[in-house]
């Protein structure tokens, strides 16, 4: 592989890999024969065509995975892909516990990748449901009509840092729960900012 496109930051990562070290190397080899930009992005490798993410590499307890940004665009011709949750709704990780299984899928490999730079190439977006799709949770509706702010500090949102609100709120069985949730988060959405941020 050419040391030219190899990041360093990427070097750093492996370095600190306790886990998954002969994995994450194997898995970078062949993403980089293909020929994508190397970077670091959510602190795992990942590879770029065109500055749009293709790949990333990333471990778990149980598996390490290549993970396909617009996975559920690929033929997935092998039944290898797999959708993390099912609120994911672009992604698809192949997962691998040995660093011989992804000897074995070498070529399978890149020819998912060499697929899925051919639908960037293509401009293919993924069609994610819209929010009016997710339910919005009474608890959470009862804020919304009684704060008017709350209800534009949440519409200002970005679609995607609604819905995880609207997932987060909506998880609990109990309505007593549900109320917890919405309360801990109303500073949060009144800031403008997401779940996660």
């Amino acid at each position: 592989m050419p040391k030219s496109r190899m990041n360093p930051k990427v070097d750093g990562f492996l370095s600190k890999a306790k886990k998954w070290k002969e994995e994450f190397e194997k898995l970078r080899s062949i993403v980089l024969d293909c020929e994508l930009t190397e970077e670091i992005k959510w602190m795992h490798p990942c590879y770029t065509f065109q500055e749009k993410n293709i790949v990333l590499i990333h471990g778990f307890k149980d598996y390490c995975a290549l993970l396909f940004h617009k996975g559920a665009l690929l033929q997935d011709a092998h039944g290898i892909l797999i959708q993390q949750t099912e609120n994911v709704q672009a992604a698809r990780q192949i997962r691998f516990t040995d660093v011989r299984e992804i000897d074995e899928m070498e070529t399978i490999l890149k020819a998912y990748i060499y697929e899925a730079i051919e639908v960037e190439k293509a401009g293919l977006e993924v069609n994610f449901k819209k929010n009016t799709e997710y339910i919005i949770p009474k608890e959470f509706q009862n804020k919304l009509d009684e704060i008017p702010a709350l209800k534009t500090a949440f519409e200002a949102l970005t679609p995607g840092r609604q819905r995880a609100y609207l997932l987060h709120f909506s998880e609990p069985k109990q309505s007593k729960t549900r109320e917890s949730r919405v309360e801990k988060c109303m500073q949060q959405i009144l800031g403008g900012k997401g779940l996660n941020d």
